[in-house]
């Protein structure tokens, strides 16, 4: 689970969120990466040397350094987000001709190497995405991702059979699974959606009138499922006043994502877990600047590369 979006400020900075919700133990921890960083790939330890700067919040676990989410010193931004039931992954000898990235790897590798996300299509075209198991879940994870940068630009990247697929997000927001285009189709189910309301309306000789305010919304599915969240965010980012500097934007952001933060306890996993929402990140992509709050701290914290 996790809900991802997109914001512009009426100065033209633009920034991206995401709610981290998961059923595992993680201990998220902010990690700088320099430039000319060297790493080696998890699938055959070669050498990756990125090619800018950039700040992420991750894990490191058993030797393995994976990330959640960041922007690097160019204002590109991204995250990962679970894609359970749709991702499919290349097999490591499918595309000898390529370079193969393992899916844990996968967030590194474009905030080190995209300086923006009309650069995607040229890093990724000789790259072979390839499930391996991590150490938090012993799972191969299926995972999705979305990217943004200074321009507003927003796109969201799924593996399927044919390879990484980059496609364009007009919404700005991302959710998990089903894939992205069936959440788009799923809009359209909510049409009817408004801040407004219908003031009256008569049936035979009786007068009907709402009971207050927000009538208008009673479309919008309360939930905590992903097309749940995708829609009440997509729908709230899209009727909010686009807020005037950093600061209006960083609180519509926050109030934003409470309307798809999961409380621990509302939902349980078939190994009696708790899925919730371990932290609410945004980042100003102008600035490189994150904006933090974790569950058992409700303060907003911030830290800039």
């Amino acid at each position: 689970m996790c809900t991802a979006i997109t914001l512009s400020s009426g100065s033209n900075e633009q920034f991206f969120g995401r709610t981290m919700d998961f059923s595992f133990d993680i201990i998220p921890q902010f990690f700088i990466i320099p430039n000319s960083y060297t790493w080696n790939s998890i699938l055959d330890r070669r050498q990756i040397i990125d090619s800018y700067r950039f700040i992420g919040v991750g894990q490191k676990l058993d030797g393995l350094l994976g990330f959640f989410d960041g922007v690097n010193e160019k204002g590109f931004a991204a995250a990962v987000l679970y894609f359970a039931g749709y991702a499919k992954y290349d097999e490591e000898s499918k595309y000898r001709s390529k370079d193969a990235i393992a899916s844990i790897d996968f967030l590194h590798f474009i905030l080190g190497k995209c300086s923006s996300v009309e650069s995607l299509p040229e890093v990724l075209k000789n790259i072979s995405v390839v499930g391996v198991v991590d150490p938090i879940t012993n799972t191969v994870a299926p995972l999705h991702w979305i990217a943004t940068d200074r321009s507003g630009a927003c796109v969201v990247m799924e593996a399927t059979g044919n390879g990484i697929e980059i496609i364009n997000n007009p919404i700005g927001v991302m959710a998990n699974s089903p894939d992205f285009p069936w959440h788009m189709t799923n809009l359209r189910n909510y049409m009817g959606t408004s801040p407004t309301q219908m003031e009256k309306t008569v049936w035979d000789e009786v007068t009907l009138t709402p009971f207050g305010q927000a009538g208008g919304t009673k479309l919008l599915p309360g939930g905590f499922t992903s097309p749940e969240r995708f829609v009440r965010a997509a729908y709230l980012k899209s009727h909010i006043p686009t807020p005037e500097d950093s600061s209006e934007a960083i609180t519509a952001c926050f109030h934003i994502m409470e309307s798809v933060s999961i409380p621990k306890g509302a939902v349980k996993t078939s190994r009696n877990t708790y899925d919730y929402t371990k932290y609410t990140a945004f980042i100003n992509t102008n600035t490189c600047q994150y904006f933090y709050k974790a569950y058992d701290d409700l303060d907003i914290r911030s830290i800039s590369l």
